[in-house]
């Protein structure tokens, strides 16, 4: 691994999700935010790597919808790790010269879609009803907009809720979410909430519960505390007993918490790619009777495509869906995808896992996203 070009004294609470920094703190997030393990089997050997002569033949179109080879791709789209999967074998890998494969790299709001799989292994237990009220796990919420909502409209971003989700806001209310979640400095003169207050703070939208789809991701750190209250254990905890120990994870992963231990399921996991494609093998698989197969199968049901089509991620994938913190491309494909650059993609037909993970500059580049998701097809020959 390539040394930085900077010091470690130089990465703050303040400059960790820009650039140069990100590319040394998005493998070493526990250094700045507190965080809690999530063991995996601890008896993972590190793979060596493999190289990408597997896919010595793709072609793709890159930015701008220019040719590019796909080592170019990764190296202009800000790649630090990626992992092919075929039929549950890695027949291909990637590292960026400043990146390495054995640290858990975060993986922002993919951690929305593993806080998914992880509520239907306890809705499978019967320790959890998508059905219910939230305010059934979650009496606290009395008087906020998640007071008249479901379980399931939290799962499926449904809610109707006075905020807005702006990554690159420094005085709003979503800085202020940052600073309850520990991920910014706290101000003084205006001192956030702890986690749970902030998001029972939050009001009720225009419209009603279930009408659109609105991406917030304070709607998936309350299901975090849904899932505590409902199974009775921490989440990392739940985590790590339900699906990381039982996919055979090879190293642990990590979750940030708030000042009082409030586990970050929205956005605040770090994983190595290996991993994260055992897990995408795992939903490949359909659930592999780990995670019930009803349960997989309705992230493909596209039963709120009526609500995505109302939403505000449409032009990601168009003719999509989103179901469980999963989105559904409408070709075939399953999708997680955080913020920088992170990305698990489930391609059935082909038998392909795909995971992605980056130090993107940019928390949101649409254009990007699109050259990404041709990559993927590439790939996976589509």
């Amino acid at each position: 691994m390539a040394e930085i070009p900077f010091n470690r004294a130089d990465v703050t609470l303040a400059n960790w999700r820009t650039v140069p920094y990100s590319r040394w703190s998005f493998e070493h997030v526990s250094e700045i935010v507190p965080s809690a393990i999530i063991p995996g089997t601890r008896g993972g050997k590190a793979a060596e790597p493999i190289g990408l002569d597997a896919l010595s033949g793709v072609s793709l179109s890159g930015l701008e919808d220019a040719p590019s080879s796909l080592p170019d791709f990764l190296t202009e789209s800000e790649t630090d790790e990626l992992v092919v999967m075929k039929d549950g074998r890695v027949i291909a890998d990637w590292s960026a010269p400043h990146s390495d494969p054995s640290c858990p790299h975060i993986i922002f709001s993919v951690s929305k879609s593993l806080t998914g799989l992880l509520a239907g292994i306890l809705a499978d237990e019967d320790l959890l009803s998508f059905e219910s009220p939230i305010s059934r796990y979650v009496p606290e919420v009395a008087g906020s907009a998640y007071a008249d909502a479901t379980v399931q409209q939290l799962f499926d971003m449904e809610i109707s809720v006075d905020f807005v989700e702006s990554y690159l806001d420094t005085s709003g209310g979503f800085e202020r979410y940052r600073r309850s979640t520990g991920w910014n400095p706290e101000k003084p003169g205006d001192p956030a909430p702890d986690l749970k207050r902030f998001i029972c703070s939050i009001g009720k939208g225009g419209g009603s519960h279930g009408e659109r789809h609105a991406y917030r991701s304070p709607n998936t750190d309350l299901a975090g505390i849904v899932l505590e209250r409902a199974a009775g254990a921490r989440f990392a905890s739940l985590l790590s007993d339900h699906l990381w120990k039982a996919i055979g994870a090879g190293a642990d992963a990590m979750v940030t918490v708030d000042r009082i231990g409030t586990a970050r399921a929205a956005g605040g996991m770090s994983a190595t790619a290996r991993d994260l494609a055992l897990l995408g093998d795992l939903v490949r698989r359909r659930g592999a009777g780990i995670v019930s197969e009803d349960f997989i199968a309705d992230l493909w049901s596209r039963k709120r495509r009526e609500a995505w089509k109302n939403g505000d991620q449409l032009e990601l994938f168009p003719d999509g869906s989103y179901r469980n913190y999963w989105y559904e491309t409408g070709a075939g494909e399953l999708a997680a995808i955080g913020i920088h650059g992170q990305w698990i993609w489930i391609h059935p037909e082909s038998e392909t896992v795909i995971v992605k993970l980056s130090s993107q500059r940019l928390p949101v580049d649409p254009a990007l996203d699109q050259a990404i998701v041709r990559m993927m097809r590439a790939i996976c020959g589509v």
